[in-house]
């Protein structure tokens, strides 16, 4: 049962009724049932299931250009934040297409099953990053992933110009992008997480290869 402080939280910083908050319990159960079988999430963070994955998933949403039609999330793993923001976009952005990217089988079939179980329709790709045709993005996001120089490479195949990157990133963040400025210049804003205190949502704009 999800805590009635972070219910209104999550209903204030993303408009979303009971219905939605439903969903996110539902996906709680589903993702207890999978972990011991494909390792989906650490067993620790099961316990700090609202704050450290839904929540920090939540917080990307209100970060969303106006106008953005087409969400994508790579390696989206245990659907976190992909799953947490077709949920979302289900009663807030209906409109919103959002695209899960995952190589891993057993994933993908997680994924599917809560989106199934859920009453969500995001578009599911069970293959790797680089072997799918450019997607063109409006919001590309990406967790726990790859480093930003990475990140950057997959983003230059699958944004839109002027669409941007939500990358949560941990305290190495710096590092990542000293690193990453060898291989492209970008335009970074850094918003402090709501769930970490050493943890940054890193949003890219404008980006090319040097």
């Amino acid at each position: 049962m999800i805590p009635a402080e972070l219910a209104a939280e999550l209903a204030e910083l993303t408009d979303v009724s009971r219905e939605t908050l439903q969903r996110f319990e539902a996906m709680q159960a589903l993702l207890e049932r999978w972990t011991p079988r494909i390792n989906l999430v650490s067993r620790a963070t099961l316990a700090s299931y609202w704050t450290r994955h839904v929540l920090d998933s939540a917080q990307l949403w209100p970060l969303r250009p106006p106008g953005a039609r087409k969400w994508v999330d790579l390696g989206s793993g245990a659907g976190f934040p992909g799953l947490v923001i077709a949920m979302i976009a289900k009663e807030v952005a209906p409109d919103l297409d959002v695209v899960l990217v995952e190589s891993d089988s057993r994933k993908a079939a997680y994924l599917a099953a809560v989106a199934r179980e859920t009453g969500i329709a995001p578009r599911l790709i069970n293959t790797r990053v680089e072997h799918v045709a450019s997607l063109q993005a409006d919001v590309l996001s990406a967790r726990a992933l790859a480093p930003l120089a990475d990140l950057l490479d997959m983003a230059g195949m699958h944004r839109r110009p002027d669409g941007i990157c939500l990358f949560p990133k941990g305290r190495a963040v710096h590092k990542e992008m000293e690193a990453a400025r060898v291989r492209w210049v970008f335009s970074t804003t850094e918003h402090r997480s709501m769930t970490d205190p050493t943890a940054t949502i890193l949003e890219i704009g404008a980006m090319h290869r040097v």
